[in-house]
């Protein structure tokens, strides 16, 4: 298993989008027995990204230790100066290792290098470990709004980062 020392960031490249949107959808089912409802949800995104993707203004990064991938994040244009940091995941045996932070960094530093004014992210309440991330680099909670569209009722979170 990869250590803090031994695991690297790069560009998404083809059949990365699959696999981060396979393993997500997976581990979401497992954990919190969100399925079929999460699954479409994550594959929309991530079909929309690789059809409409902006070079220059938009990005996908992955985490990787020997050839595995051990977590992803996208970063996608919603217009109007804002940027959408989307579909944030680390690997279960790769939590601890810094690499949600790097993957939340990497979305912040890339948003100000290309002029974006603003970073907003959707989340559940439920996703401790992303929330606590989220907050390290100054993200707030701008709304949240209760919905069951995974099959039970969960809080959906709305959060934004000034740039």
């Amino acid at each position: 298993m990869a250590d803090a020392a031994d695991w690297a960031l790069r560009t998404f490249r083809s059949g990365d989008l699959g696999h981060i949107a396979a393993r997500q959808a997976a581990l979401y089912d497992e954990q919190w027995g969100w399925g079929r409802p999460m699954e479409a949800m994550i594959y929309d995104i991530a079909g929309r990204f690789l059809r409409e993707f902006k070079s220059g203004r938009e990005q996908c990064w992955v985490a990787e230790h020997n050839g595995k991938i051990l977590g992803g994040v996208f970063i996608c244009d919603e217009g109007g100066g804002t940027a959408r940091l989307r579909l944030l995941y680390v690997e279960p045996e790769a939590r601890g290792l810094g690499i949600g932070m790097a993957l939340v960094r990497q979305c912040t530093q890339f948003a100000r290098e290309v002029g974006y004014d603003r970073i907003v992210l959707m989340t559940h309440a439920v996703l401790d470990s992303a929330r606590k991330l989220y907050v390290a680099e100054g993200y707030t909670l701008a709304a949240s709004e209760e919905q069951d569209d995974f099959g039970r009722p969960e809080t959906t979170e709305h959060w934004v980062l000034e740039l």
